[in-house]
């Protein structure tokens, strides 16, 4: 009777462990994780792509406003330009990256990584990584028509109810009081 006994709790104790022990792929992701997700990315490049286009971005607004000062030489704006070009060119992608790993870290478990990243590495998440900006911006053309009709329709409707609280709150509306 001991011994079973003794069994039962061994066995409980054993089964107890093991149902504790966690899921590898919901153990939280990896610094390792992510660097391998952030690189199917091709998140480096794509940082790379928007530091140049901020820079063409940059160019013309100080461009624009070095035009509206009368003082400026060709050589001053080319000074300026050069510090925009230096910004952008040290710019500390590295260091960029490594602050936005325990961001992934804390909302993705080691499981939801490796999956992105199967999917991420299959030509079809190749596929997606590559077009996802043309698509983005075709989409923001598609959608601009019926978010400029909302607009219009929010602006009328926020001008009649305007009005229709004027109306109501217009001296001549409001009743006199009948005199017997």
């Amino acid at each position: 009777m001991k011994r079973s006994a003794l069994f039962v709790i061994t066995w409980l104790l054993l089964g107890s462990v093991c149902l504790a022990q966690q899921n590898p792929a919901d153990a939280p992701a990896s610094k390792e994780d992510i660097q391998k997700y952030l690189a199917v990315m091709h998140t480096r490049d794509l940082m790379k792509s928007v530091s140049q286009t901020m820079s063409k971005q940059m160019r013309q607004v100080t461009t624009e406003m070095l035009k509206k000062q009368s003082n400026v030489t060709p050589e001053m704006e080319e000074r300026v330009n050069k510090m925009t070009d230096d910004l952008v060119k040290n710019m500390p992608i590295d260091e960029m990256l490594d602050a936005m790993t325990p961001v992934y870290q804390k909302h993705f478990t080691k499981g939801n990584i490796d999956d992105l990243v199967a999917f991420y590495s299959t030509p079809t998440g190749q596929k997606l990584i590559k077009e996802l900006p043309a698509i983005t911006a075709e989409a923001m053309q598609a959608v601009i028509p019926i978010s400029q009709k909302l607009m219009a329709t929010a602006v009328q409707r926020a001008q009649d109810e305007i009005a229709q609280i004027q109306k109501e709150n217009a001296p001549s509306s409001k009743k006199q009081p009948q005199q017997n």
